[in-house]
């Protein structure tokens, strides 16, 4: 895969932005048929730093109901991959530049 298949897009929380300041830690969106290697990889060749360790996630599909004036809408939200990645002490990525 591609680095650009495997790398969806950053996760921008509060909980993320706490951790890229506190740990040098980063969350991801990634595709769900990547593994640990294929993500530090991507994240080495895409952002240019240093990557010490990669934890995995994986978010279970959720079912969502809706109440509206025609009824019940019944509907699933799809499942998806994080990566929790840490860089090396004095490096960062800076995730607001190609906005």
């Amino acid at each position: 895969m591609k680095p650009s298949e495997i790398l969806i897009k950053p996760i921008l929380t509060e909980k993320a932005n706490a951790q890229q300041e506190k740990l040098h830690r980063y969350a991801f969106k990634v595709a769900k048929k990547s593994n640990k290697l294929e993500i530090k990889k991507a994240i080495e060749t895409f952002y240019g730093v240093t990557v010490t360790s990669v934890n995995t996630v994986v978010a279970p599909a959720k079912n969502k109901t809706r109440y509206t004036k025609a009824g019940f809408i019944q509907g699933r939200k799809a499942g998806y991959k994080k990566a929790y990645v840490t860089v090396a002490a004095g490096e960062e990525i800076d995730l607001y530049a190609n906005i």
